[in-house]
């Protein structure tokens, strides 16, 4: 199952579920595959920013990324963004050794030019092996990394195991519709574009050429159904599902909260069974698990999904 351009529908970037004490739950792991799965992802990212990644050292990461492969039967994608090569390569030739379908990579915040950058995935990919297939991760809010749509030109015409683009720039959309119109007219060669940012622009960003979601929320069952949906033509229909769970995604978007807020839905739908963070993380308040609450109940009204 390498991946490779055609990837498309939902990849769900998985949380790492912990004890309250901290431990790797192992049975939440599992029950988590399953449902996303069921929930008819057509793939899995783990260790993902989302994955608390950096809160695990060697040996969980790759047990982690080895236990999902090993139980999924849809592509694994596992992150294997690191400080420097040896770690990255480390991680990247053990869970392709375990079947993973491909690797993420996401930039270090200390490159700031065009040619940093462009340099940077290059010497990344003599690290891992040109053999593995990787996605090109595009978060600036987060990275604080501004890579133009030149600049990914770049990187997918040096590189062709780049074969995805994980879009989430904010605002993104135009850089969506100018890398497909270069695909369109044979500067650029195909690549899957598959959107991040908890699904917050889904609706418009299928619309201008991305071939689904690469991202989290507690529910991705909505977002397979929405990405089904906008690829068949049924733009109202997707749009108003989508909209209902707009408050709800919105409120999973502030930053330093939103993976307390999705795993404490997930908690709640009897996906995970703790919705602990490993150290340092914080818990929601017991004002914040009001709105919650009451941003289900509302939710409930148009899905009843929501009904936890």
């Amino acid at each position: 199952m390498a991946l490779d351009h055609t990837a498309s529908g939902v990849y769900v970037i998985a949380p790492t579920p912990f004890h309250d004490d901290g431990r790797v739950d192992e049975a939440s792991t599992d029950r988590m595959t399953d449902f996303f799965m069921e929930a008819g992802a057509t793939g899995i990212t783990v260790l993902g920013v989302m994955g608390e990644a950096p809160k695990l050292d060697q040996a969980e990461a790759l047990s982690i990324a080895t236990r999902m492969i090993k139980r999924a039967s849809i592509p694994i994608v596992v992150g294997v963004s690191a400080p420097g090569f040896a770690a990255m390569r480390a991680l990247a030739r053990g869970s392709m050794d375990a079947g993973a379908a491909g690797v993420m990579i996401a930039p270090p915040n200390t490159l700031r030019t065009d040619d940093q950058i462009v340099t940077y995935y290059r010497q990344a990919v003599e690290a891992i092996g040109a053999d593995v297939p990787f996605v090109l991760q595009d978060y600036p809010l987060l990275f604080q990394v501004q890579m133009t749509p030149g600049v990914i030109k770049r990187i997918v015409t040096d590189n062709p195991s780049c074969v995805m683009l994980k879009a989430e720039d904010w605002p993104g959309l135009e850089k969506i519709s100018t890398l497909r119109a270069w695909q369109a007219e044979g500067s650029l060669r195909p690549i899957s574009i598959l959107c991040g940012n908890g699904g917050l622009f889904i609706d418009f960003e299928v619309e201008r050429g991305a071939d689904g979601a690469m991202t989290g929320y507690a529910f991705p069952d909505m977002l397979v159904e929405v990405v089904g949906k906008l690829q068949a033509g049924q733009r109202d229909s997707a749009h108003d599902l989508f909209d209902a769970h707009l408050p709800l995604i919105r409120y999973e978007q502030q930053f330093g909260l939103g993976l307390a807020v999705r795993k404490y839905v997930m908690k709640r739908r009897g996906i995970i069974a703790s919705d602990a963070q490993r150290k340092p993380g914080g818990m929601l308040s017991a004002k914040a698990v009001a709105e919650v609450e009451y941003l289900l109940g509302r939710l409930a009204q148009h899905d009843p999904r929501a009904k936890v």
